[in-house]
C-alpha cells in the first residue's frame, strides 16, 4: 500500500519538474505539492491508553525533501 501511495504522489506531482517555485532559489516543488495532498498533521484515536486503528489502518509518515530534524508535538484531548 505505501508503495500504491508514493507512486499516486510522483504522478502527481513529479520530482525534476521546473516548478514555479523554484524561482526562489530552491528544487523542492514538488515536495511542497506532495506534502499539501498528505497534510502535515494526524488525529489518532486512542483507546484505553493503546493506538485504536482499524485492521487496515496503519499510520504513514514521509519525508519528501529529504531528512532535516523535526519536532514532533503530541497533544491529547478528552477524558
Amino acid at each position: 500500500m505505501i508503495a500504491d501511495i508514493e507512486d499516486w504522489l510522483e504522478r502527481l506531482c513529479p520530482s525534476g519538474v521546473n516548478y514555479r517555485h523554484h524561482r526562489t532559489g530552491e528544487t523542492n516543488g514538488d515536495a511542497h505539492l506532495k506534502n499539501l495532498l498528505m497534510h502535515h498533521e494526524v488525529i489518532l484515536p486512542i483507546t484505553k491508553g493503546r493506538l485504536d486503528l482499524g485492521p487496515w489502518q496503519q499510520v504513514y509518515y514521509a519525508e519528501f525533501d529529504g531528512r532535516r530534524r523535526k519536532r514532533v508535538i503530541i497533544k491529547v484531548i478528552g477524558e
